[in-house]
């Protein structure tokens, strides 16, 4: 709860409700019970009102219950888990208002049944505990949930950006001028950039910026290239245009306090994908990309260095616009890492649209499918080469197949890295129609899995490890079958 008046209001609301229903009487019967207004009672009971002592005594009497019992924050032991939740972090660290659920509503519903509903709470609480799941990866799951339930497209933050653009005259895409932007964070927002050298400062070699708002000074790592500097400007800039507080002070190491600082991060970063990937002609020449009969990956290089020397910021941008202008919006983006002299491979970076789609990021270090178009490539990797392909993937468990656009490179600021972007379109009657060369040969297909521990492909040759969750699933569902054979024969 925000804080200890809002949870008195609360328990007594939940108490005067626990009370009405004892006597089986409706919010109507109480009212003319007490001569007090049904919606007066309604918001005591909502936790948004907190009676008068003269009140309370009225109640107390018609109900025929303690005047003790209805002020005490001291709740029964129905209510009493519905307490401890309550006093814990669970309201606060939950942005309901994002997902339009209203607090009182879910108040209802778990005073309803507070044992049960408490139990649920806390038992994903110790399933995120078991797996690991601290409150940033916590946070960034809801940031996750909040793009995908907007299909990650806000039509406002585009026109905010494209009404800023044409006021200070920008040129949008690949030939932005980085003076230009410059120039408006130090004429127009009053700051003060500076080139520092992160590494004399002990660990802060990896961090790309950092912005001291007391002085509105900028600190730029001076190992950026242009296009990071420029990623970075946009961004800024859109932190103000949108008037965005709070917000964090890193990039791209994030250190925030509230998940109102992530969220506002995202949205001055989307305004900086608006700003240098514009959406009007993206559309144009993907239509013209999309409408090829036949499969090249040279196409598909030349469309991402038209807009931009980024091909992480090209392959989001899809996700904002795929869905909004071509209503393909079962898609799903992942951002690969792989670190020199190692095979280990890590999703950074991931997000799905309209449902949970095949290929997810998994925390129980298990191996991603070597099939993986993304992955193949960050394998075949030569230095300083750039990777972009396309290929079929069938999911052989869920029946469903994707056509996955990929491109790798090194990372352009930390040695020894390896990135892979891609985007996942489901194949279907849409995205089939809207895609032409999806249908044809010269996409290589594929039979792939998630993880190698739970891949059905036993005779997969790409194979890092023996299915041991799988066979584990099918060992239980074969002791099942067995249990039940045994109990039909001796019935």
């Amino acid at each position: 709860m925000n804080n200890e008046s809002d949870f008195i209001k609360t328990v007594f609301g939940l108490k005067l409700r626990q009370q009405r229903q004892k006597k089986e009487w409706s919010l109507q019967d109480l009212a003319d019970k007490t001569k007090l207004s049904k919606s007066y009672l309604n918001e005591i009971e909502n936790g948004k009102k907190y009676p008068k002592h003269d009140k309370i005594l009225q109640l107390a009497e018609v109900l025929n219950c303690k005047f003790d019992d209805l002020v005490s924050t001291k709740l029964d032991k129905n209510l009493a888990p519905f307490g401890e939740l309550l006093q814990s972090d669970f309201f606060k660290e939950i942005p309901l208002d994002l997902f339009g659920i209203n607090k009182n509503t879910l108040i209802n519903i778990i005073s309803e049944a507070p044992k049960q509903i408490t139990a649920f709470i806390n038992t994903l609480i110790e399933i995120s505990q078991n797996y690991n799941l601290g409150k940033e990866r916590f946070y960034f799951a809801v940031l996750r949930s909040f793009q995908e339930l907007h299909d990650n497209y806000f039509p406002e933050i585009e026109e905010i950006a494209q009404n800023f653009a044409s006021e200070n005259n920008l040129k949008l895409g690949k030939n932005i001028n980085i003076q230009h932007l410059e120039e408006i964070l130090a004429k127009t927002f009053g700051y003060e950039i500076k080139s520092e050298n992160f590494e004399n400062h002990g660990t802060l070699n990896n961090l790309r910026s950092l912005y001291i708002p007391e002085k509105k000074l900028l600190l730029l790592n001076q190992l950026l290239d242009e296009n990071q500097k420029t990623f970075i400007f946009a961004k800024e800039i859109g932190f103000n245009v949108l008037k965005l507080i709070p917000r964090p002070n890193t990039y791209s190491w994030l250190d925030f306090t509230s998940f109102d600082e992530l969220l506002n991060n995202y949205y001055a970063s989307y305004f900086a994908g608006c700003i240098l990937i514009p959406k009007e002609e993206l559309v144009e020449k993907l239509e013209d990309f999309f409408d090829e009969n036949e499969w090249n990956s040279q196409k598909l290089a030349d469309l991402i260095s038209h807009f931009t020397n980024s091909p992480e910021t090209f392959y989001y941008r899809l996700t904002n616009i795929l869905s909004s202008e071509f209503g393909i919006k079962d898609l799903f983006y992942l951002c690969f890492v792989k670190k020199k002299d190692t095979d280990k491979i890590q999703i950074l970076k991931e997000l799905h649209l309209n449902q949970q789609q095949a290929p997810h990021a998994n925390s129980m270090n298990e191996h991603y499918c070597r099939k993986w178009i993304a992955i193949k490539n960050l394998k075949e990797l030569k230095e300083n080469e750039t990777l972009t392909s396309a290929q079929i993937s069938h999911y052989k468990d869920s029946g469903l197949s994707y056509l996955v656009l990929s491109t790798s490179h090194k990372n352009p600021f930390s040695d020894g890295t390896n990135r892979s972007y891609c985007i996942g379109i489901l194949l279907n009657s849409n995205s089939l129609k809207k895609i032409k060369f999806a249908k044809n040969s010269s996409v290589k297909s594929e039979y792939v899995g998630v993880t190698c521990e739970t891949c059905n492909i036993y005779d997969c040759d790409a194979r890092k490890t023996p299915p041991t969750r799988l066979e584990k699933e099918n060992f239980n569902e074969s002791m099942k079958k067995s249990i039940a054979k045994i109990r039909k024969e001796m019935l």
